[in-house]
């Protein structure tokens, strides 16, 4: 019923720029919060930024300064602006949305989303 579409990894040197954006598509309600993670090889995935439905943001501390997480509310869509990439931040970059959605007739379910991932990788 809901599906998190994202877009905007690749390849890019460090000191480079890219921006992610993730879509959220389906029977949909209301989102609350929004946030991007990643996971680097043989790491665990890790929270990066989070957005509320009201717009208050928190970083993990080393992307604070070089990160900017934005989202649109009419177009359900968070983006992830990234600046000043280091090789540290290359990593599969996942979507995770906090959503109210329509099932069956006069109910809503919440429910947690993933996005698919998206590859990012800095090089030195």
């Amino acid at each position: 019923q809901v599906q998190l579409t994202e877009s905007g990894g690749g390849l890019v040197q460090a000191g480079g720029s890219l921006r992610l954006s993730c879509a959220a598509s389906g029977s949909i309600f209301s989102i609350n919060a929004m946030a991007w993670y990643r996971q680097a090889p043989g790491k665990q995935r890790e929270l990066v930024a989070r957005i509320t439905s009201g717009g208050s943001t928190n970083y993990t501390d080393s992307v604070r300064g070089r990160f900017t997480i934005s989202r649109d509310n009419a177009k359900n869509t968070v983006y992830l602006q990234m600046n000043s990439l280091k090789p540290e931040d290359t990593a599969v970059y996942y979507c995770n949305a906090d959503i109210q959605y329509y099932s069956g007739i006069n109910r809503r379910v919440r429910d947690f989303f993933w996005g698919q991932g998206t590859q990012v990788v800095v090089s030195s």
